[in-house]
């Protein structure tokens, strides 16, 4: 089955969401703690992932037309119309934002090399060892991120059973018309550029700079075309 590893994951986001929703009650200096070794941690697996890339040139490229696009139609701006309209929805006397753990928790769950990979694992070769190793660190890490932003983390296991589930089902096919060498390539410099978003999350949860993450969104989505394009041309 394809998408097991995926829900896999989705379920631990949700039971360490609930988890997280049970402690909650932890004075805010230890809330303030945790979340400051959490971006650290952020910062240091954004660095990892980042320090891979060789095509530094169409990773630039990727980041500032991504970036101007993303912030003409203000993206970010829309995705936290987005968390306020589900926090209208489900909110009672909750005056904690979900809009902040919901972007945050998404981005760190759904950009990284586990994602890709793991989700490319369970489509060729019905391996989801890398899913079901990312979903207990998921887990852990939906857990105390609750307990510092809100249960608005729990709603990113939307995006990542939708995102992580797509790569899957074409992974299905994936390899009848991708080689090898190729797919590999790609994973390693998709992930670089993801590593960079996962940095300005660190520095953003640390407060040390105000990045708006989701405008750098659609660098992603350029960096893919402008890959496959330099690969074929060259």
């Amino acid at each position: 089955m394809a998408l097991l590893g995926t829900l896999v994951n989705g379920l631990c986001i949700i039971i360490g969401t609930l988890l997280g929703l049970i402690f909650s009650n932890i004075p805010d200096r230890i809330k303030t703690a945790a979340l400051q070794g959490i971006g650290l941690v952020v910062v240091l697996i954004g660095l990892q992932m980042a320090i891979q890339a060789e095509n530094i040139i169409l990773i630039l490229i990727s980041l500032l037309t991504g970036g101007v696009f993303g912030t003409a139609i203000h993206l970010e701006d829309k995705l936290n119309y987005l968390g306020q309209k589900i926090e209208q929805k489900f909110s009672t006397n909750d005056k904690q934002s979900i809009t902040e753990g919901f972007i945050t928790a998404s981005l760190i769950f759904v950009i990284g090399a586990m994602s890709i990979v793991g989700a490319l694992d369970g489509g060729l070769r019905g391996d989801h060892e890398v899913l079901f190793t990312k979903a207990f660190l998921d887990g852990f890490m939906a857990m105390v991120l609750t307990t510092t932003l809100g249960y608005g983390v729990g709603f990113s296991v939307i995006p990542v059973v939708i995102y992580q589930g797509s790569i899957a089902l074409l992974a299905v096919q994936i390899n009848q018309w991708l080689p090898q060498e190729l797919l590999n390539g790609f994973i390693m410099e998709v992930t670089a550029i993801g590593g960079l978003l996962i940095l300005a999350i660190g520095l953003n949860i640390l407060r040390i700079t105000s990045f708006k993450i989701g405008d750098f969104l659609p660098a992603i989505i350029i960096f893919i075309f402008l890959y496959f394009g330099y690969v074929f041309v060259v």
